[in-house]
């Protein structure tokens, strides 16, 4: 398999977890987000959208969106499950991960904030836009996992809802926003913070970190 991805992008980021939780090797292919490759047409008749990630199969069409990918990983690839098997559980943990990766990471990610730019809006306006992202979306998250048992958010054992809450606690803090307000998302960071496919699959990891 090759991952198309980007150090810093966020879903690329929640793929790299999913690909070390299940112990498969990939190569890592860098799009320079900020130098627009991710525009050039050989990627484009991978990924029409221009985004990352992209996982490329020896065997079948390339495979878009990162929770569609990391499903695609947990059904091919069952062990460790990052999904439960319980039906209403199972949506629960769905549901906490759009909250981030339908609702509050595209709203704050290098296109929109680019588009902002584009607008007029003045740096701190961009950056406060991200911020209010952040906030609005890690406090519901908070909210989500509040009663679950830890460490992780929803359980014992990491799921998708922990790949897709680490990338965001990154950004909110890049963006500025006072993390200490989510406990119970702090908690669940820490837990993975003992893990070392969390820790190898972080921008600073990877061999296009700048």
């Amino acid at each position: 398999m090759d991952l198309h991805g980007y150090y810093r992008s966020s879903a690329s980021w929640r793929v790299r977890i999913a690909l070390n939780l299940k112990g498969l090797p990939a190569m890592h292919l860098s799009h320079h987000l900020r130098k627009g490759e991710q525009h050039d047409p050989a990627y484009l008749r991978l990924n029409p959208q221009g985004l990352v990630p992209t996982l490329s199969l020896d065997n079948g069409p390339p495979l878009t969106q990162s929770l569609a990918i990391i499903e695609w990983l947990d059904e091919t690839h069952p062990t460790p499950p990052l999904l439960p098997t319980d039906p209403l559980r199972r949506a629960r943990i769905r549901a906490f991960a759009q909250v981030i990766a339908c609702d509050t990471h595209p709203v704050q990610n290098l296109k929109v904030l680019a588009r902002l730019r584009q607008l007029g809006l003045p740096e701190d306006t961009v950056t406060a836009w991200a911020a209010w992202a952040n906030t609005e979306g890690l406090g519901a998250c908070e909210i989500l996992v509040a009663n679950e048992q830890g460490p992780f958010c929803f359980g014992s054992e990491p799921s998708l809802a922990d790949i897709c809450l680490i990338p965001q606690l990154f950004n909110a803090r890049r963006f500025g926003v006072d993390v200490s307000a989510y406990p119970r998302l702090l908690q669940a960071e820490a837990a993975t913070k003992t893990i070392p496919a969390f820790q190898d699959a972080t921008p600073d990891r990877q061999h296009d970190a700048e």
